[in-house]
């Protein structure tokens, strides 16, 4: 059963041409010219219930456009999408009932009041019963540990005690499909992973349907078991996450801080699956493929050959991620 269906799903903004100059921007007030500018070029996507889909793509690619038709929030220019078996433009508040939506950078709690008030009034908003809403509440603020939180004002909140919010705000209706645009953005280590955690469990649990746009590889890895990734507001990979960690994500940067002034041995380093990125007085930097050799030996490896005061290690960048998926494409469609 659907989740979500579109075909040919298009988006065409219509923007003012900007030419340089005084003279040119009095023009362009009296007699403006228009361009048109695709942001999002004949998408044809489906997603199956409880699915948990990565959707990926740089800065500009067409995701948050894409994420604004599905939720109805902006009209499409061309093609049709079915969401949870509504039309998102057309039916927008049948949709919400039925949907959560998280935005890093967009709160939907209220800032001056702590979450107990917010969760009331949604609870309002969503017509929920009250004994369940009662049980749903204790439920969530179980879970995500709001506890100390609770009667808190949200201005007061760190930035990870404000997400753990939101996602709970999220799940407090039972929506059935749940839109995360970067829910973990600017959060530590150890929040980052307690949030994923939370979602994974939820989405086991309930089935709730996940769909996930993130530039943290982290993200993808542990929440998402398919992938999709647009560019030029186009659809260029759409597999499972299985085959993009080994091909793409398998790779792991680590730093090491040594105490070591002479990195000269190690810049020659050559081992299966191990690549110097950068050898200084007191820094190393390893690129490690995980799929050829473990990290542990090659720790190891140079824990024998010099002291160590700090060790680092990071998923590659998104960016990265995204330019490899590029450059792989653009390989075999010169192999066919």
């Amino acid at each position: 059963m659907l989740a979500l269906r579109t075909e040919g799903l298009s988006k065409t903004f219509r923007v003012k041409r900007k030419k340089p100059g005084f003279r040119e921007s009095v023009k362009s007030l009296l007699r403006p010219e228009w361009i048109e500018k695709e942001a999002v070029a004949g998408i044809d996507l489906t997603v199956e219930r409880g699915e948990t889909l990565a959707f990926l793509g740089p800065n500009g690619a067409g995701k948050s456009t894409t994420i604004k038709m599905l939720t109805g929030i902006l009209h499409p220019t061309g093609g049709l999408a079915e969401v949870l078996g509504f039309t998102p433009w057309k039916e927008r508040e049948k949709l919400a009932y039925r949907i959560g939506t998280v935005f890093g950078q967009k709160s939907q709690l209220w800032y001056h009041l702590p979450p107990a008030d917010t969760f009331e009034l949604m609870s309002r908003i969503y017509e929920l019963d009250r004994q369940d809403y009662a049980k749903r509440r204790d439920d969530l603020i179980g879970r995500f540990e709001l506890e100390r939180h609770w009667s808190t004002p949200v201005r007061k909140l760190s930035l990870g005690e404000r997400m753990r919010c939101e996602i709970a705000a999220a799940f407090l209706h039972r929506p059935q499909l749940l839109f995360l645009d970067e829910p973990t953005i600017g959060l530590d280590v150890v929040i980052k992973q307690r949030i994923r955690e939370l979602i994974t469990e939820l989405n086991r649990e309930e089935g709730t349907t996940v769909f996930l746009t993130s530039h943290d590889p982290g993200d993808i890895e542990l929440l998402c078991r398919r992938a999709v990734v647009i560019h030029h507001g186009g659809i260029i990979v759409d597999e499972p996450v299985e085959r993009l960690k080994r091909e793409v994500l398998a790779y792991k940067t680590i730093t090491l801080q040594t105490d070591e002034t002479d990195q000269t041995e190690i810049a020659d380093w050559n081992s299966p699956g191990v690549r110097v990125l950068a050898a200084s007085p007191g820094m190393l930097r390893l690129a490690v493929d995980v799929g050829v050799t473990a990290i542990e030996p090659v720790l190891a490896s140079i824990v024998g050959r010099m002291r160590i005061r700090d060790v680092t290690i990071e998923n590659p960048p998104m960016e990265e991620v995204i330019k490899h998926i590029y450059a792989r494409e653009a390989g075999r469609r010169e192999g066919a």
